[in-house]
C-alpha cells in the first residue's frame, strides 16, 4: 500500500463531444423555421478553441447561444467552459460574438487554489504543475475533503479530478 496518495486538478473538455454539440447546433439553426433566411451561424475554430457566432440582432444571437448551450449540456460538455466575448457590430446590420473555450487552469487561479488548500488546515501538499494542480497527502479522507471544497469554491470554470491514487 502506498504511503502517499495524490490526485490532479485539471480543467479540460471533451473536444469530440464539443464538435458534436456544435454540429448539432448548426443543424438546428439550418432547419428551424424562425431561422430561415437569417444570418445565424456558428463557426468552430479548433486551433484556438473559439466559436464565432453571427446573427441578425442581439436577441437572435442570445437564442443561438442558448441552442449551443443546450446541445453542449446534452453531450456532457460543461457550459461553464464557455467564455463570452464582446458583442460586435458586423456588416449588413448584423452582430457577432466570439466565445472561447476554457482549457487548463490559469496561473492566478492555480495560486489561489494552492492558497485555499493550505488554508483548510489539512495535512496535504499542493503544487502547480503546468496547467494543473497536484495534491498529495497520507489520508484519502483529507484528499476527498479537498475535492469537496474545490467543487464548492473553485473557479468559475469546470474542474476535473484525475489520477486519484
Amino acid at each position: 500500500m502506498a504511503d502517499n496518495h495524490s490526485f490532479d486538478v485539471v480543467s479540460e473538455i471533451n473536444f469530440v463531444e464539443m464538435h458534436n454539440a456544435v454540429t448539432q447546433a448548426q443543424h438546428e439553426l439550418a432547419v428551424r423555421y424562425d431561422f430561415k433566411g437569417t444570418r445565424a451561424t456558428i463557426e468552430y475554430n479548433k486551433k484556438d478553441n473559439s466559436l464565432l457566432l453571427h446573427a441578425d440582432h442581439k436577441g437572435q444571437l442570445e437564442t443561438v447561444i442558448q441552442i449551443l448551450k443546450e446541445k453542449m449540456a446534452k453531450r456532457g460538455v460543461s457550459v461553464t467552459a464557455l467564455k463570452r466575448g464582446k458583442l460586435e457590430e458586423a456588416t449588413h446590420d448584423s452582430v457577432r460574438e466570439t466565445l472561447t473555450l476554457h482549457v487548463g487552469i490559469e496561473g492566478d487561479d492555480a495560486k489561489k487554489m494552492v492558497k485555499q488548500i493550505k488554508g483548510l488546515g489539512l495535512k496535504v501538499q499542493s503544487q502547480i504543475m503546468d496547467n494543473k494542480v497536484r495534491v498529495t497527502g497520507k489520508k484519502i479522507d483529507e484528499l476527498q475533503s479537498v475535492i469537496a471544497y474545490l467543487k464548492e469554491n473553485g473557479p468559475g470554470y469546470p474542474l476535473q479530478f484525475e489520477n486519484f491514487s
